[in-house]
């Protein structure tokens, strides 16, 4: 596996709430994009992926059929830590952070995620999403209650249904499918996945260019369009 990625705070916002992880050796890789008060949200990131770094050595331990169900779980602990950390002091009360986790062993993939922050595959030419936004306007086009359009300049479309830390119980989605030779898993935050389309991430990775630099076209596209968010994008390449 080869690994490419960034993570800016953009033109914006003073501080970057995002984070990811790379841990090849467990083959775990997540981001997480946080929200709170002041600095709150970096704490909920970091608290978040520290949490997964944590207990990533019991995967050594694990068959395939039982990877899926320990994801589950250490989004479940870290939405716990989360959560009890925000409940203990009061300059991170109400803090929460999106976690979206990709883990491949051989021919395995697995992808957990609570909130918006979203990971793709790129296959034989084509972009597919493997995440739903947990947020409300994403709740709003699965019910066909707004376009794609309305969806894109929504007032509300920073609102989100579930983050990691903001109820004491939390859902996770969680999703198998078989890792291929030439696959690219592109795990982003909302900072980059709101300011670049899906039609344009995919005719970036149409052209012949390689892979950093396709990454760097897509990061320089965010920056030029002001990128008025903190913006993360993890590129996972099955080699």
């Amino acid at each position: 596996m080869r690994i490419l990625s960034f993570s800016e705070t953009g033109c914006v916002r003073k501080n970057n709430e995002d984070a990811y992880l790379v841990l090849s050796e467990y083959g775990l890789y997540a981001v997480a994009d946080g929200m709170g008060g002041h600095l709150a949200g970096e704490v909920a990131a970091r608290t978040a992926l520290q949490e997964l770094e944590r207990i990533a050595p019991e995967l050594a331990e694990l068959a395939d059929a039982e990877v899926e169900s320990w994801l589950m779980t250490a989004l479940t602990r870290a939405n716990t830590l989360v959560f009890e950390s925000s409940s203990r002091l009061p300059e991170t009360e109400g803090m929460g952070t999106t976690l979206t986790v990709l883990i491949v062993r051989g021919s395995l993939a697995v992808i957990a995620h609570v909130g918006d922050s979203r990971a793709y595959i790129w296959r034989e030419e084509r972009l597919e999403r493997l995440t739903d936004d947990h947020s409300l306007v994403g709740e709003l086009l699965r019910l066909g209650q707004i376009s794609v359009e309305e969806a894109e300049n929504h007032p509300r479309r920073h609102v989100l249904m579930r983050a990691i830390g903001a109820e004491e119980k939390i859902q996770v989605d969680c999703r198998s499918l078989e890792a291929k030779a030439k696959d690219v898993f592109l795990l982003c935050t909302d900072g980059f996945s709101n300011i670049l389309t899906e039609e344009e991430i995919g005719q970036e990775f149409l052209e012949e260019s390689s892979w950093e630099e396709h990454l760097e076209n897509l990061r320089q596209l965010v920056l030029e369009r002001g990128a008025p968010d903190n913006f993360t994008a993890l590129c996972c390449i099955v080699e």
